[in-house]
């Protein structure tokens, strides 16, 4: 029987230097060869994907939910408007947050996100278990990626990251934009480097279910891979779920099966576990 697998990116496909390794490669490869189809289910909209060297796939889902694509037709694609975008715009220039509007045509960022940007991917890179020479890498290739521009009102925005100055700036967020999703990363609770905002009602959980809808396909066939709380929405959906090795606890405790970290063969051996290769 034919599964549909869904990979989170950053942690699960690709190791936080953001590279594939070649054992994930070859699994995504050989599952898809043996009849399964293969997509991922990621915070990242197509611009930052396209600039990531990763096997073939059968789709994505990116901006968290926001963007439903199979075989290169778009399924769906839920933006945010231009007023929401512009009253995030304003709301985070007065308070001096560095932000990037993720697009699929690029990611646009503003001026405070050029001063605060090297510091605070470091400290990702860091958290995520990276040494100092990788994560100095990692900030400045993530923030080479961006385009500044003082274009920032847009109509073709999936959601916004912006830097938190203190978790305070989360909070607020979720009372400054009620029509919005507001959500954490890059770290657990007050830790969290960055707040984001996106369109009301959009998970991965539901862009699962649009895209097994397109598919005529079956909840049962679905397994899902992740390694973050923000995943723990496609636990919900998925019919089997595996955490990876370098996860954090929440993830694992909900998981079904835990493999080992993205950078020790950890997904070609959870593809193993579970005959998909």
């Amino acid at each position: 029987m034919s599964k549909i697998v869904f990979l989170d990116v950053d942690g699960t496909l690709i190791d936080y230097e953001a590279k594939c390794p070649e054992s994930a490669m070859e699994a995504v490869r050989l599952a898809r060869a043996n009849g399964h189809k293969v997509y991922i289910c990621t915070g990242c909209s197509k611009a930052e994907i396209e600039q990531r060297d990763l096997p073939e796939l059968d789709g994505m889902i990116g901006a968290n939910g926001g963007y439903v694509e199979d075989d290169g037709k778009v399924v769906m694609h839920q933006a945010l408007t231009v007023e929401q975008v512009k009253h995030i715009v304003d709301w985070c220039n007065g308070r001096q947050l560095g932000f990037y509007l993720e697009a699929n045509s690029g990611m646009y960022i503003n001026h405070w996100f050029t001063v605060q940007a090297p510091a605070t991917m470091r400290k990702y890179a860091l958290g995520k278990g990276a040494t100092e020479e990788q994560a100095a890498a990692s900030a400045d290739s993530f923030v080479n990626s961006m385009i500044r521009t003082d274009d920032l009102y847009r109509d073709d925005v999936n959601k916004v990251s912006f830097i938190l100055s203190s978790y305070q700036d989360h909070l607020d967020s979720k009372v400054e934009f009620p029509d919005m999703e507001a959500n954490t990363w890059g770290g657990k609770g007050e830790i969290a480097l960055f707040g984001d905002l996106g369109p009301k009602g959009i998970t991965k959980k539901h862009a699962i279910e649009v895209l097994l809808d397109y598919l005529g396909a079956d909840q049962a066939d679905t397994i899902s891979f992740g390694d973050a709380k923000i995943d723990l929405s496609m636990f919900e959906l998925c019919a089997y779920n595996v955490a990876m090795g370098n996860g954090g606890p929440e993830i694992k405790e909900a998981a079904d099966y835990i493999t080992d970290d993205v950078n020790e063969d950890g997904l070609y051996n959870a593809f193993k576990h579970l005959g998909l290769i």
